[in-house]
């Protein structure tokens, strides 16, 4: 794999924008999360990035804890019907949850860059 370590852009920028780690101005998917084999902008290789399941574990937890809180906290302060809070919470989790994939796995293919992790990268 081979990585052009020069200047990299800001995870968070990357993640945001959902760009190229390395230029900043490539799209770093073909489709909705498949990264691309390279940059279109810079020719970077993206061929062996893998942000493995990162993305979904944090994403599982944000959105469990600020789903979680907002579900107990109606259920206290206005005790709405069940079919309700299914109607209400249920597209919510989906919603957030795709929604927020995306720029995560982004994110964790910049830091990937970032801290010069990769399989060709010996560890002893």
């Amino acid at each position: 794999m081979a990585h052009n370590y020069g200047k990299p852009v800001s995870p968070l920028r990357t993640g945001l924008t959902c760009k190229c780690p390395t230029c900043g101005e490539g799209k770093l998917f073909k489709g909705y999360l498949d990264v691309r084999e390279n940059c279109p902008v810079c020719g970077q290789d993206f061929s062996e990035v893998n942000s493995g399941d990162g993305p979904a574990v944090f994403i599982i937890l944000i959105v469990g804890f600020v789903v979680a809180g907002l579900a107990v906290w109606t259920e206290l302060a206005f005790s709405p019907p069940y079919w309700l809070q299914l109607a209400i919470w249920l597209p919510t989790i989906f919603i957030l949850s795709i929604g927020l994939l995306r720029p995560f796995k982004a994110f964790m293919v910049a830091l990937q860059f970032k801290h010069k992790a990769g399989s060709d990268l010996k560890r002893y």
